[in-house]
């Protein structure tokens, strides 16, 4: 019991100096911005009317500023427990066939584009091809520092309508894909699931080919008997490994259940709550007759459809983000 107390007061420790951190490193960016400005006005005082090249300079370091300081202002709203941390994004083609499997694929190579826009790393997770096009489903690492806070908007069904290139009649379609987004867990944050309810089965890695094909079984599946939640790994090259990247996405789709249930404990949960959901579709992705991106939830467009799709996602975030701390989200 002794151990227990001391192993705790040193995660306590560990927690308060990290806060601390934080806090430090907010109060600096604090400063930077007011400094900024402050010279901006001191600038703005001793400029002459007809110095063009400075009032231009002016110019672009004043808009600079009033995107950094809204960039500030979004990262105080993410103050919750996970914020911070790295994220877990998954993506599963929904309705629609090897449309759908072809629309996943397109969002992975959206988030992928927004990702490097952030300075964030992506690692991939797990990986199954479509049949004849796209991916089924995949499962990646975004690494960084706010990753989840950010991505955490993105949770939910989205939705595309497009002359589908599937279709050799040039017909409409409409298809879907989910996007499931959680947080990857720190070593402060790591939670205990008890070995009796976990059932683990091994498999051969298959796939469209080349890096996807194994000839052991070292592709793990992890069922979590009280919930009924499966997870899944096969990219890694040893069972070990892949066992160690499903016990990963298990324990934070768990810590997210957990929140969104608000249970005390993993324990209980049951598998009535495994398939709460996000409702419909949080965003429409309009290619054909028009162009237009909506997201249903805040009711922010962009009709600029191909810049959306290479990663200009920040207004939808950001606006999720306002609405969501002022409790004036769109039902």
């Amino acid at each position: 019991m002794q151990e227990e107390d001391f192993w705790s007061d040193v995660n306590k420790a560990q927690e308060v100096t990290q806060q601390t951190k934080q806090l430090k490193d907010r109060l600096e960016k604090y400063l930077n911005l007011e400094t900024r400005r402050e010279d901006i006005e001191t600038f703005c005082e001793l400029i002459e009317e007809d110095d063009e090249d400075t009032l231009n300079d002016l110019t672009k370091d004043t808009k600079e500023l009033e995107k950094d300081i809204e960039a500030f202002r979004i990262e105080i709203l993410l103050s919750g427990d996970y914020d911070r941390n790295n994220a877990i994004l998954n993506l599963h083609a929904g309705v629609g066939g090897t449309d759908a499997q072809d629309w996943t694929e397109m969002l992975l190579r959206m988030y992928t584009r927004w990702c490097e826009k952030k300075g964030f790393k992506l690692q991939i997770m797990d990986y199954l091809p479509g049949d004849e096009a796209g991916i089924k489903g995949v499962t990646i690492k975004v690494v960084g520092e706010f990753a989840y806070g950010y991505l955490k908007a993105e949770k939910g069904i989205h939705r595309l309508v497009r002359i589908s290139p599937f279709n050799a009649n040039g017909k409409r379609q409409t298809s879907f894909a989910s996007v499931e987004v959680l947080p990857e867990l720190t070593q402060n944050q790591d939670i205990e699931i008890r070995p009796e309810d976990l059932r683990i089965d091994t498999y051969r890695a298959g796939g469209a080919g080349g890096q996807y094909v194994n000839k052991t079984e070292s592709a793990i599946r992890i069922t979590h008997i009280p919930t009924g939640i499966v997870v899944q790994c096969q990219n890694e090259r040893s069972q070990h490994a892949n066992r160690e990247v499903a016990m990963q996405v298990l324990k934070s789709k768990l810590i997210e259940l957990k929140e969104r249930a608000h249970k005390e404990k993993i324990e209980d949960l049951t598998g009535e709550l495994k398939d709460m959901g996000w409702g419909s579709q949080i965003r429409s992705y309009i290619f054909q007759p028009y162009t237009l991106v909506k997201d249903h939830r805040t009711l922010v467009e962009n009709g600029n459809v191909d810049a959306v799709m290479d990663g200009d996602l920040d207004s939808f975030i950001n606006e999720y983000l306002k609405q969501s701390s002022n409790g004036k989200l769109e039902e």
